[in-house]
């Protein structure tokens, strides 16, 4: 039985939606226990009935959204939910965790908590994105878990999402890009140029080469390899010019009638494009390259979103992602 904790208390609308992402969770899978973790009497209150396979972890303390100095506070809270969850995964009480709170505290407890992988030099948060062809998706890896870089993180990057795409994402031979200024092998700085020959140079991983922010949901690539800070700028730029068109559509189409009528006619198409669009359907943003699969859910994830999220850490488990990843990297380093 694989057991997942899940952070009850973390994200805009917790403890319900973890709650109700647990029950649809242990509906449609048989071979999962949840843990739910933090104040029981508030859990309670959203459970509209028990389960033998779900089970209370009470927890006095948990996160805001907006915790600020994430790592002091995972030090000192002992008894935040979050904590106790990633405590229990360094010990293997659970198999992984699932949160919708504070992505820097997420980071800063599976980090100093549940630890990187010893062949690992630095963790990488790794969201999975929609692109504009249907049903394929594009993983970015790192989004922000190690904001300085180095050639060797780019690669290791490279050769831990690949494994992931593999074997979660069901990618037979994940293509590789690394995110630059411009597509020419001689783009960037020291960082990106050394990080090329290193990823080049690996047989076992297919790169393509360089890959322009403008094409990161064109669906060219199924991992764009990235430092932490370029990644998670370049991540929240596209998140936001997708809201502000969607915003700007809106905003065209209600300031007229006509445009109202073509509204009602073209309702479909958006909410396909909308559906499409929405990464929450693959499930969460994973830490790689820690000891236990930590898996980061959208603040304001509903049920089916966490119940997705719950799914990916499953899937995880099940594949043995993080054994593959510490015997890719050993025999690299033999």
């Amino acid at each position: 039985m694989i057991k997942i904790g899940l952070d009850a208390m973390g994200g805009d609308f917790a403890p319900e939606t973890a709650v109700q992402g647990a029950l649809l969770a242990l509906e449609e899978f048989s071979d999962i226990e949840i843990y739910l973790y933090g104040q029981e009497e508030k859990i309670l209150e959203c459970m509209p009935k028990s389960h033998d396979r779900l089970k209370i972890v009470h927890c006095s303390d948990a996160f805001p959204m907006d915790v600020k100095e994430p790592a002091q506070a995972v030090r000192s809270q002992k008894d935040a939910s979050m904590v106790r969850a990633c405590q229990d995964a360094k010990t293997g009480d659970i198999d992984a965790v699932v949160s919708a709170g504070a992505t820097g505290a997420l980071i800063a407890a599976g980090t100093l908590i549940v630890r990187r992988l010893k062949e690992v030099d630095r963790p990488a948060l790794a969201p999975v994105m929609p692109t504009i062809k249907k049903g394929k998706y594009t993983i970015l890896c790192d989004a922000g878990a190690t904001s300085e870089g180095k050639p060797q993180y780019l690669y290791q990057n490279a050769k831990i999402a690949s494994i992931y795409a593999k074997e979660v994402l069901g990618v037979k031979s994940p293509k590789i890009g690394l995110l630059n200024i411009g597509t020419e092998e001689s783009k960037g700085g020291e960082l990106q140029q050394e990080a090329f020959k290193l990823i080049s140079a690996d047989a076992s991983l297919d790169f393509v080469g360089n890959i322009e922010s403008k094409s990161m949901i064109s669906g060219e690539v199924d991992i764009i390899v990235a430092d932490g800070y370029a990644g998670n700028i370049a991540m929240k730029a596209v998140e936001g010019a997708a809201s502000s068109i969607f915003k700007l559509l809106k905003q065209e189409l209600m300031g007229s009638l006509l445009g109202k009528i073509g509204a009602v006619f073209a309702s479909g198409v958006f909410k396909s494009i909308k559906g499409h669009m929405d990464a929450s359907s693959v499930g969460g943003a994973i830490l790689l390259g820690i000891n236990a699969p930590v898996i980061k859910a959208h603040g304001s994830s509903d049920s089916r979103a966490m119940m997705n999220a719950i799914r990916q850490a499953r899937e995880t488990v099940k594949q043995d992602v993080t054994g593959k990843i510490k015997t890719a990297l050993q025999s690299k380093n033999t």
